[in-house]
């Protein structure tokens, strides 16, 4: 442990390209983007489904099936795929987020659909005698009620995300994983441990992020169903 503190006192370790600092950026920018694609796909598909409660079934065995699928294997089958059709630093990268996306939509979808499907129908049923059109009992009773678990599922993917972002390393794109992946090539296994204990801070950092931006825009009362 003496190392690894050794080798986050040096400067030398957080400045240039292959830096602290800029391997942090690219980590965060790769999970950012990839859970905001992931957000955009799968939060609308969830309300879709938890207000008209149609495709439930598939989007449960979708979500299922999914989480099974091995994102290691699944980042190499899309870089022999896409990276001869893309040109550029981008042949390595897009397949990297397409991984990213496919690992975080589940537990968005998953959290939406359910945080949508369990409001209590009198609840529903009251907005409509009171004259809401179906979009407006969605968006200002059904969301409303739903957050709590919409941000449980975004709160699991971002875990998830930035975790599973340093396996990018391996097909060389940057990010924490440059860290654990150089390092075993050179066999510095402090520069290994210091990445992990990055990107074991940033995973914790993000959560806590998330939960106060959860604590600001969800009802006290709803607080508990959190997941």
């Amino acid at each position: 442990m003496t190392a690894v503190w050794q080798w986050f006192g040096s400067a030398a370790n957080w400045a240039g390209d292959d830096g602290i600092w800029n391997r942090l950026g690219q980590h965060l920018a790769y999970s950012a983007l990839s859970l905001l694609i992931a957000a955009a796909i799968a939060v609308p598909l969830g309300l879709w489904i938890g207000h008209s409660g149609r495709g439930r079934v598939l989007a449960v065995g979708l979500v299922n099936g999914a989480r099974a699928i091995p994102s290691l294997g699944l980042l190499f089958i899309s870089v022999l795929v896409l990276a001869p059709r893309i040109s550029g630093a981008d042949a390595f990268l897009i397949p990297s987020i397409l991984v990213l996306v496919v690992l975080a939509a589940p537990p968005l979808l998953a959290g939406t659909y359910a945080g949508v499907a369990q409001v209590d129908p009198a609840v529903r049923d009251a907005g409509r005698g009171m004259g809401l059109t179906s979009w407006q009992v969605l968006w200002e009773i059904e969301l409303p009620c739903a957050l709590p678990l919409v941000f449980g599922g975004l709160r699991s993917a971002a875990l998830q995300v930035v975790a599973t972002a340093t396996i990018a390393a391996t097909v060389s794109v940057g990010g924490l994983g440059r860290f654990l992946i150089d390092g075993l090539a050179y066999r510095d296994y402090t520069m290994m441990a210091g990445g992990a204990i990055l990107v074991g801070a940033l995973a914790i950092g993000v959560d806590a992020a998330l939960a106060g931006v959860q604590r600001l825009v969800v009802s006290e009362g709803l607080r508990s169903r959190a997941s």
